[in-house]
């Protein structure tokens, strides 16, 4: 799976498409939204200000986050999430778009006051995960929130993904790419012998 030359396209596609509908044998796809979006966006003050959701899915935590006052583009790479998440919520105010992260419209960077991310950067190979994490963290407004949430390894290699799971140090990259964390937190994850991260991250200026 390469990005070079679209083969996160491909694999994305290819399991929202054979799914026929069935989320149950999404993986990932738990139909309701993320507990540590739900604590850390539901304090905040929307303002009706911007924010996406990376890599959406199948729209959970779009549709939490819209339901706060913001103003949501959600993005996945592959359509048939993208047609999935229309058809869930067919009266959203949510703008779902087909687009790839690492082919962005020209006006996200820089324009989102919220960024959300959960398990994208796990889901594509880690010799791209400074690509990947560059991306991200690109979409950040001046004072903007970035939230990401990834599946965590502490130690050890894991053998062969996707997920491949991300290291601690590899999330400080986010730092170089100007945000500063403001809260590191480290809890269980549902699959044994891994870590859930979960950090929040402000672009100063």
């Amino acid at each position: 799976m390469t990005v070079e030359h679209g083969g996160h396209r491909e694999f994305f596609e290819a399991r929202y498409r054979d799914a026929q509908r069935r989320a149950d044998t999404i993986p990932w796809a738990n139909l309701e939204p993320s507990r540590f979006v739900v604590e850390r966006a539901g304090p905040m003050v929307s303002g009706g200000r911007d924010a996406v959701v990376v890599g959406c899915g199948l729209g959970d935590d779009a549709e939490y986050v819209a339901s706060l006052g913001w103003a949501v583009t959600a993005f996945d790479v592959s359509p048939s999430a993208i047609e999935w998440c229309r058809e869930r919520f067919d009266q959203s105010a949510v703008e779902y778009v087909v687009a790839d992260l690492f082919d962005p419209d020209p006006e996200w960077p820089g324009s989102f006051s919220l960024v959300v991310e959960v398990a994208t950067i796990q889901s594509l190979a880690p010799e791209h995960r400074r690509r990947t994490i560059a991306a991200i963290a690109a979409l950040v407004a001046p004072e903007g929130t970035l939230l990401v949430s990834a599946l965590g390894r502490v130690r050890g290699n894991h053998g062969a993904g996707p997920p491949w799971p991300v290291k601690r140090d590899e999330l400080r990259w986010f730092e170089s790419c100007g945000l500063d964390e403001l809260r590191f937190e480290c809890e269980p994850s549902p699959w044994e012998g891994f870590e859930r991260f979960n950090v929040e991250y402000m672009r100063n200026g």
